[in-house]
């Protein structure tokens, strides 16, 4: 059975980063495994915040090849998302990968998934997983409509989503850049 579920959602204020994703790991469409997992994470010497939404094992695959791109290009968010969509598109074994990843560093945020996609917001604002839809309204009328900064506009926007969506929970980690 599948391990899945989960909300990841950024914010851009200014010039701060927030992403943030819940804790909660789902077996199938009823089982809490998990309640305190930790989907978002530093990468390449802490300067890029990157946060997975699907299958964990696959999502873990993903990581660590996405992390041997930036490496490769030393830190070029948008060269290592490229090439890593394009490596995610031709290989047959990646193609099977049922996950999505959300990545920033100080300039850019983009959202990756396995059909090629590099896709960067509009506005400032992403959000992937099963709770996403939800974390998203909340922020883009967050980000409107207040002058709260990048991390309370995640805290605010993924406590929404948590009390609407099963596979999200309040167990959430959180990431700023700068730090």
């Amino acid at each position: 059975m599948e391990l899945r579920g989960t909300t990841i959602l950024a914010v851009r204020r200014g010039d701060r980063v927030s992403m943030g994703g819940d804790g909660q790991i789902t077996m199938g469409q009823s089982i809490v495994l998990k309640h305190g997992a930790r989907k978002v994470r530093r990468l390449y010497q802490g300067r890029v915040l990157a946060g997975f939404a699907g299958s964990t094992s696959d999502a873990l695959t993903l990581f660590e090849r996405f992390e041997a791109k930036l490496e490769e290009f030393s830190g070029n968010l948008l060269k290592a998302s490229v090439e890593m969509a394009k490596d995610w598109r031709k290989d047959k074994y990646l193609r099977r990968l049922e996950a999505m990843i959300l990545v920033a560093d100080s300039r850019h945020m983009l959202v990756l998934s396995g059909t090629g996609d590099v896709i960067e917001p509009d506005d400032n604002i992403a959000a992937i997983g099963s709770g996403g839809p939800y974390a998203l309204a909340a922020a883009r009328a967050l980000a409107r409509h207040s002058e709260l900064d990048s991390e309370e506009i995640v805290r605010e926007a993924m406590g929404i989503a948590a009390d609407i969506c099963v596979f999200t929970n309040t167990s959430l980690t959180l990431e700023n850049l700068p730090e």
